[in-house]
């Protein structure tokens, strides 16, 4: 409850950050993910053209997509593949579940049949900062056998406003554990 109440004040207060600090929308991780904020509708055809966006993970619950953002239809008839892995903001993080999930859809798009056309995933909550990032950090550690805090270190030069609590962190060891350890080791 708290979530929802909070979700138009501070969607307003991302958007103000955006005006008066160095804080962008959204940030390029690496040659497949953009890691940001809410893509709002009048966002999208840029965000195609610009970032050749193909794929988009929204990591928010549905009455965060309802007003501003892009429906999965939406998505679709602009030829972008859509996933939704519905997380409650603030104080839970995505379950193991989503993020192998998540990661898998973003590994599509590493494949040589999809990124020979240079097609991009944008990985998403409200601010790109907290449930997105949790994604992004498994998605890294999954890449390049980070260890949590190598894969959270490399996305704050790219994007320094993430912000993880203890849930968010705890997700990221599990996942280093159970996906990233194992396969190192």
């Amino acid at each position: 409850m708290f979530a929802r109440l909070t979700f138009y004040p501070s969607l307003l207060y991302n958007v103000l950050m955006e005006k008066v600090s160095s804080r962008n929308w959204y940030n390029r991780i690496d040659e497949v993910v953009v890691l940001g904020a809410l893509p709002f509708r009048r966002m999208t055809d840029q965000l195609i053209a610009e970032e050749n966006i193909k794929g988009v993970i929204s990591m928010n619950e549905d009455y965060e997509l309802q007003l501003f953002s892009n429906t999965e239809k939406e998505w679709r008839m602009k030829n972008v593949e859509f996933l939704q892995l519905s997380t409650t903001d603030i104080f839970q993080s995505p379950s193991q579940e989503k993020l192998q999930c998540g990661v898998e859809f973003i590994n599509k798009f590493r494949s040589p049949e999809i990124n020979s056309r240079g097609g991009s995933v944008y990985v998403h909550c409200k601010a790109g900062r907290t449930r997105s990032a949790t994604l992004v950090g498994c998605y890294l550690m999954m890449r390049n056998q980070w260890t949590p805090e190598e894969a959270v270190d490399y996305m704050r030069e790219k994007r320094p406003h993430i912000l993880l609590h203890t849930a968010q962190w705890n997700a990221l060891r599990l996942f280093y554990k159970n996906n990233v350890e194992s396969k190192i080791s």
